[in-house]
């Protein structure tokens, strides 16, 4: 009697597995080979040469958020609904189909759950921004401020008007301008050249008041004259022929744009000064003068 091992026993058929079970180990490989939801949106984030700040500002998912889909923690997206809103938007930026990911979502929560109550809204599902009515306070306000300052700068503009119009252009009890009014109708005869101004012409200014007389003798200037207070008496163009006077009881300040179309008289007597074309000048002149300022 032989003893030995029955046929039945340690058969090559017992040695193998059963189907069933190599069919679950390669399941269970192919799932441990297989990105997890948070690690296949990150790689193709970078894949797609995108940081997590461009993300969130593309599809308005908040950062901390997309960090947290990333580590695969979907409880920061306040329940499985919003947890596959984010999925798909986030698949769609990083140019991934979304469908396989929720499928595995769907495997790994227990498919898709019952509706969550809509109560809890978070910013990442704001797309467009909160419509406001218009703040009609402020507008009130602003409005009755520009009113203000027009209304303001309206009687500045004004006063300064006034103010200039009212003003004779040469100041002094005895002012006058170099231009003679003739009662005479013009005649068709060309004029007569003007006479220059000689010292007898202002020869009776006061002495104790300063007469200073500026002609445009050459051409035309600029000048600006002013008084002992700063006060502006004239301020503007003396075309070739004009001339202004002015009168104060201690100074004249002047301005001449162009000096060397000018000639002065200072307490009536002309002053020889050698001033060259487009020269710009400062003079002050008293009643003790004629000398230059």
């Amino acid at each position: 009697m032989s003893i030995g091992n029955s046929p039945d026993d340690n058969s090559p058929e017992d040695a193998r597995p059963f189907d069933d079970d190599r069919e679950d180990a390669r399941e269970d490989a192919g799932a441990s080979d297989r990105l997890s939801i948070g690690r296949a949106l990150q790689q193709a984030r970078i894949a797609a040469g995108l940081t997590v700040d461009e993300v969130s500002n593309a599809t308005r998912v908040r950062i901390a958020i997309v960090h947290a889909i990333e580590r695969d923690d979907f409880a920061p997206c306040g329940g499985d609904v919003y947890a596959r809103g984010h999925i798909r938007t986030l698949a769609r930026a990083v140019h991934l189909d979304p469908a396989p990911l929720l499928e595995q979502f769907a495997a790994e929560h227990g498919g898709r759950p019952a509706p969550t109550p809509a109560a809890p809204l978070f910013e990442a599902e704001r797309i467009r921004p909160e419509r406001r009515g218009p703040n009609w306070t402020a507008a009130m306000v602003a409005a009755i401020v520009a009113v203000i300052g027009f209304v303001g700068f309206t009687l500045v503009k004004g006063g300064d008007g006034g103010q200039s119009a009212k003003t004779p252009i040469a100041k002094g009890p005895q002012a006058s301008t170099g231009k003679p009014v003739s009662a005479t109708p013009k005649s068709s005869k060309p004029a007569e050249p003007k006479p220059e101004p000689s010292d007898s012409a202002i020869a009776a200014a006061p002495r104790d008041k300063v007469t200073v007389q500026v002609s445009a003798a050459d051409g035309r200037s600029w000048i600006s004259a002013k008084d002992h207070n700063g006060r502006t008496l004239f301020d503007g163009l003396l075309k070739k022929g004009d001339s202004q006077t002015f009168q104060d009881k201690e100074k004249i300040d002047l301005v001449l744009g162009d000096a060397g179309a000018i000639e002065l008289y200072v307490n009536g007597k002309k002053i020889q000064d050698d001033f060259r074309p487009g020269q710009v000048e400062r003079l002050t002149y008293t009643k003790g003068d004629p000398v230059t300022g």
